[in-house]
């Protein structure tokens, strides 16, 4: 290993390699294309960042003045970028290295002269390095080594034109570095286009997975979600903990949820920005904020050191999800706990995802009240504070407390106002097992003694039950359980009152028994007796205007032929239509042109409705039609006199063109 990188892992507390660290390293493989799988969590940044390290040094261990690029580390997210240029900004500070970062959601502008002023490494996501590309604002010409780190998330999240656009941009003679956690067929043709012999290296078997992480099923009852998840956090008051999520939706309800119950809380999703996904993450690391609520993408390569708990508010759909969760900690020989909350809906989902994830977990319950104070109390005397040196002012403090109080009181209050700093735990349902649908259905049980009323409005007046009810029980001041059947009619609706409610129903409706909406209450001596409901009508029903139909004159024999029986119906193919089949009317010929407002006066002629009409046929006068465009016609307010037509064009009375007809 080169004696600089040495000297920084040393200073850095490395006393061994991760097993990724040490096959990437070997003296064999320098300068050589590799496609690594490793688990997440087992030391790739550090890992690659002393593989590149013999392509990119010189023989002092240095590396000259910043100018274009020697090194170009790719990520798929803002978050692992930044992590990853951190991690190699320690490693390589001995060799005097600058590097610069191209992340988007950050200034393009700042970048561009960061670049400008020469970097020995750029950390950089596909997007906006494609973009720097494009725009000539970055040089490649120099790249000795890229490296690709979490190759599969990128092919995953669309990037996969962006690498090609890249690598096909970057010099053929570089050194090429592939790190997925698995190795889809995606992965190997990518491999194959653009790295020259590359070798295999597979440093962790899928079986012993994430081994530093305890897997715990929490089961709780599907009320109980939110509860368990406060009780997981109470427990184990870990230093760093994260909760995952589904929807961006479902963190900020359960950050909202933590903030109240006085956890120090921070979210993490896609709709933040830049600066505010890193106030967050900085927040995490400092001290600040002890929880971190957020999504799997937002979430997606996050290092934190103290992070020991990871929670799991909603099952993920894969078992890749879970182990990309999972690997939030447990990282770099840390030990770190996994635990899901499992309500009975979804305990079938776990059971498949630890199957396919070929996982162990322990199926266990959320800690109860009793076990988080058991735990505050262990907490507490275990304490260091209780070994640590005092200051005099500290000592002066407590001997005028002993002056005031005695000890036991002082200790008391202690412990009171230290649970005022934590959240209470929850109490949890003691059964979480989900009865089969039969048993869940509520049985019938009978109403018991009733009376009763009748309300003056029906169906007709658009009465409903989700209306009356609560007018009843706002109205009567009763419950929902003391009112029984409600029977909606065409006119009218019989409601039931429990017998013991009706007294204080009536006092509280008073002596005129009216409701809201001049709806009258009338009590009945029985039950009604209601008959065949009918067809209910519709919205059209209410809709349609009433149209007047116009009577049929019947001739003499009409009724008699109904008397008998209905005559049958003869077809059409039946009658020759002739006048001698079809005859008229006796009417005469003056009463039929009357009935359809048309006479014989007039001319011969005689134009009808702006028409020549026939002989002894004159037109009817013709009814003015309207034009929604004629803003000539104003409306006149009872009481008003009408508004001059000024302003409406020539004479007042022309309406305004508008545009062309």
């Amino acid at each position: 290993m080169i004696p600089i990188l040495a000297d920084a892992l040393s200073a850095r507390g490395y006393e061994t390699l991760t097993p990724v660290q040490e096959a990437v390293t070997a003296a064999d493989l320098s300068g050589r294309d590799l496609l690594v799988s490793a688990q997440t969590g087992s030391g790739k940044t550090v890992g690659f960042g002393l593989a590149i390290g013999p392509t990119i040094l010189d023989e002092q261990g240095g590396l000259g003045p910043a100018a274009a690029p020697l090194a170009l580390i790719i990520a798929p997210t803002r978050e692992l970028a930044l992590q990853v240029k951190r991690e190699l900004a320690w490693l390589y500070a001995g060799a005097g290295a600058t590097l610069a970062s191209c992340v988007g959601g950050m200034d393009f502008r700042d970048e561009r002269r960061t670049l400008e002023r020469g970097a020995h490494i750029v950390v950089a996501t596909p997007g906006r390095l494609r973009d720097h590309i494009t725009r000539g604002t970055v040089d490649l010409s120099a790249i000795r080594a890229i490296v690709l780190d979490e190759a599969d998330e990128m092919l995953d999240l669309g990037f996969r034109e962006d690498l090609e656009f890249i690598l096909g941009t970057a010099p053929a003679d570089r050194q090429t570095l592939l790190f997925s956690a698995t190795v889809p067929p995606a992965i190997a043709k990518l491999a194959e286009g653009y790295q020259k012999d590359a070798l295999r290296i597979a440093t962790t078997a899928k079986e012993s997975q994430h081994a530093d992480i305890a897997y715990r099923a929490v089961q709780v009852a599907n009320h109980d979600v939110d509860a368990g998840i406060i009780n997981m956090l109470r427990y184990h008051d870990a230093p760093n903990a994260m909760v995952f999520a589904n929807t961006r939706a479902m963190v900020m309800r359960l950050t909202t949820r933590l903030s109240n119950r006085g956890f120090s809380v921070v979210a993490l999703s896609g709709e933040l920005t830049q600066s505010e996904r890193a106030n967050a993450l900085q927040a995490m690391r400092d001290g600040r904020a002890k929880v971190c609520v957020a999504t799997d993408v937002a979430a997606r390569g996050i290092d934190l050191p103290n992070l020991t708990l990871v929670i799991h508010a909603e099952l993920p759909t894969n078992a890749e999800t879970l182990l990309h969760r999972s690997g939030r900690t447990g990282r770099a020989g840390r030990k770190g706990i996994s635990a899901m909350i499992v309500p009975p809906k979804m305990r079938k989902r776990a059971e498949n995802l630890l199957k396919w994830g070929k996982l162990a977990a322990e199926w266990t319950r959320p800690p109860s009240a009793e076990d988080i104070a058991a735990k505050d109390e262990e907490r507490l005397l275990a304490d260091p504070v209780w070994s640590d040196s005092f200051t005099e002012n500290e000592t002066r403090f407590a001997q005028k407390l002993l002056a005031h109080h005695d000890p036991e009181t002082i200790a008391a209050a202690y412990l009171r106002l230290h649970a005022r700093g934590v959240s209470a735990a929850e109490d949890l349902s003691a059964d979480i097992a989900t009865p089969p649908p039969a048993e869940r259905k509520r049985e019938a049980q009978p109403f018991g003694p009733s009376r009763w009323f009748r309300i003056d409005i029906g169906r007709d007046g658009k009465a409903e039950a989700r209306w009356l009810l609560p007018m009843l029980c706002k109205a009567g001041g009763i419950t929902k359980r003391e009112v029984g059947a409600i029977r909606i009619q065409p006119d009218e609706t019989f409601v039931e009152i429990a017998e013991p409610a009706v007294a204080g129903f009536l006092r509280a409706i008073g002596p005129d028994l009216s409701l809201e909406n001049q709806a009258r209450l009338t009590p009945l001596d029985g039950p009604p007796q209601l008959g065949a409901r009918g067809p209910r009508k519709t919205k059209r029903d209410y809709d349609q205007s009433p149209v007047a139909q116009p009577k049929k004159t019947e001739s003499a024999a009409a009724p008699a032929a109904r008397a008998d029986g209905p005559a049958p119906r003869k077809a059409r193919h039946d009658t020759p239509r002739t006048a001698a089949a079809k005859p008229r009317d006796a009417a005469p010929k003056e009463a039929r042109l009357k009935s359809k407002g048309r006479s014989d006066a007039g001319p011969p002629g005689a134009k009808r409705n702006g028409k020549p009409g026939h002989k002894g046929k004159p037109a009817a006068p013709k009814a003015p039609r309207h034009d929604a465009s004629d803003t000539s016609k104003r409306f006149t307010p009872p009481g008003q006199k009408p508004r001059s037509g000024k302003g409406l064009g020539k004479g007042g009375h022309t309406p305004p063109k508008r545009g062309k007809r």
